[in-house]
């Protein structure tokens, strides 16, 4: 399939949510350019516009494994800072009796914190918890000036929620194949949404794609 098409829609957020569907990829991933918009019949001026698209494919999309490779050396130093800065905040806001793991995967730090009094730091949804994640990873940017990415999980939250987040996308997939109907789910962070995409990447009934912008954007999940 070609990296770029031109997709048609009544309006430009239906011509580009047909295009992400054809390109099978996320709104993010794609370069959009409005081309033309026209009337079906040129005698009739109550037939519906038609609007036009073009879609792009970004290019370095296809070139995350070239990213340059993080040295040790550069890992051990932004884990000491952010071990540092944990210390630093968590003993400004009287929070003790923690500890926190970090280890590096596939270019990012983990960083687990456990503790019998931390678990208000994960918020509604994980609200608390991911603000804090935009902190320490705001850090690393700007004050130790590493391109490496930090991801948080406080008291195995994360991973209680996937468990929860893959259940949920079996259940609404069986649902979509039952009914025959789309299902929309609540808006969700970026991670969350990926579980998702991820949990039914390989089912044969049902596809999904994401909607909305920013806060708002959540998972559809429908009929191949």
């Amino acid at each position: 399939m070609s990296n770029s098409i031109i997709s048609e829609g009544h309006t430009t957020s239906e011509a580009i949510e047909k295009g992400l569907k054809i390109l099978n990829t996320t709104r993010e991933k794609v370069e959009i350019k409005v081309l033309e918009e026209e009337k079906r019949s040129f005698f009739s001026i109550l037939e519906p516009r038609i609007v036009k698209v073009e879609m792009k494919l970004k290019e370095n999309i296809n070139n995350i494994d070239e990213e340059e490779t993080i040295s040790e050396e550069e890992i051990k130093k932004v884990e000491e800072g952010i071990k540092k800065f944990l210390y630093d905040i968590f003993g400004k806001m009287k929070i003790n009796n923690f500890k926190f793991n970090m280890f590096y995967k596939n270019e990012y730090i983990n960083v687990t914190l456990e503790g019998e009094n931390v678990n208000h730091l994960i918020g509604y949804r994980g609200e608390t918890l991911n603000a804090i994640q935009t902190i320490i990873s705001s850090y690393v940017s700007t004050k130790l000036h590493s391109k490496v990415k930090v991801v948080m999980d406080i008291n195995s939250y994360k991973e209680k929620r996937r468990v929860v987040l893959e259940d949920l996308a079996v259940k609404m997939a069986n649902k979509v194949v039952k009914t025959g109907k789309n299902v929309t789910l609540e808006p969700m962070q970026p991670y969350e949404r990926k579980i998702i995409h991820s949990k039914l990447q390989n089912n044969n009934k049902v596809r999904t794609h994401s909607i909305g912008e920013n806060q708002n954007r959540r998972v559809v999940i429908e009929l191949k």
